[in-house]
C-alpha cells in the first residue's frame, strides 16, 4: 500500500471546500473501453495498434497516443475518428475504480463541490460519469498538465486528485494540493518526484483523507 506523504498545512477556510477528480484510472478503469475502441480503428484503417502498450499509459492527450502509430498528417483525421467510435465501444467496458463513488460523496457530505477536469474528449466522458452513476458538480474536459490548472484555479480547487505525474504537474500549476493515486501507469516513486503531497493506494483511502484535511483547513 502507497503511503501518505506530510502534507503542507490546508490553506485557512476561507472558501469553500472545492476537490478536482482527473477521470481515466483515478475514478475510473477505462482500460478495456480504450482497448476496444482502439481495436476497431485498427481494423478500419488497417494500421497495426498494440491496444495492451496504449492502455499501459494512459493519461496524455489521445493524439500523443495516435503519434505513436500514425504519420503526423493523419493524427488529427485519426483522433476524429476514434473520438467518434468511442460512445459505441467505449463507455460499456468501463468501470469505476475502487472508492470512486465514496470519495465524491466525501465531498459533498462535507458540504463541498466535486469536479471533474480530464484530458478526454468532455462529452466521452459526461458518457463514462452517467453510465457509471458518478455526478460531480461540473466536468471539464480536453486539458492535460498545467493546462488542468487553469480549471482548477477556475473552479478554486484546493486538492486535486490524480494518477499520473502530469496531474501532480496540473495541481502545481493550480496552487492546490496534490493527492495522487498509484492506480494508473505511475507509480509511487513517479508521484512523490513530480511532487505529489499524499500518495495514496487508492481512492479507498481518499475519504477518511479529506474529512481529515477538511478538519485541519477549517481549523487553520
Amino acid at each position: 500500500m502507497a503511503s501518505t506523504a506530510s502534507s503542507p498545512l490546508p490553506a485557512p477556510h476561507t472558501a469553500p471546500l472545492t476537490v478536482g477528480f482527473d477521470l481515466d484510472m483515478t475514478l475510473i478503469d477505462s482500460r478495456p473501453g480504450i482497448a476496444a475502441a482502439f481495436r476497431v480503428l485498427s481494423a478500419e484503417t488497417g494500421v497495426p495498434i498494440d491496444e495492451e502498450l496504449v492502455v499501459s499509459r494512459i493519461g496524455p492527450p489521445l493524439e500523443t497516443e495516435l503519434a505513436h502509430w500514425f504519420p503526423a498528417d493523419q493524427v488529427a483525421a485519426a483522433g476524429d475518428r476514434y473520438r467518434a467510435l468511442y460512445p459505441d465501444h467505449a463507455i460499456a467496458p468501463s468501470t469505476a475504480l475502487a472508492g470512486a463513488r465514496e470519495s465524491v460523496d466525501a465531498v459533498r457530505a462535507l458540504g463541498g463541490r466535486a469536479i471533474v477536469v480530464t484530458a478526454k474528449y468532455e462529452p466521452n466522458a459526461k458518457l463514462h460519469l452517467a453510465h457509471l452513476g458518478i455526478e460531480p458538480d461540473s466536468v471539464i474536459g480536453w486539458l492535460w498538465a498545467e493546462a488542468k490548472g487553469e480549471a482548477l484555479r477556475e473552479h478554486g480547487a484546493q486538492v486535486y486528485v490524480g494518477d499520473h505525474v502530469g496531474d501532480v504537474r496540473g495541481a502545481r500549476a493550480a496552487g492546490a494540493l496534490s493527492v495522487a493515486v498509484t492506480t494508473g501507469p505511475c507509480d509511487e516513486q513517479e508521484l512523490r518526484a513530480a511532487g505529489a503531497d499524499v500518495v495514496l493506494a487508492d481512492l479507498t483511502e481518499f475519504p477518511a483523507w479529506l474529512r481529515a484535511f477538511e478538519a485541519a483547513r477549517k481549523a487553520a
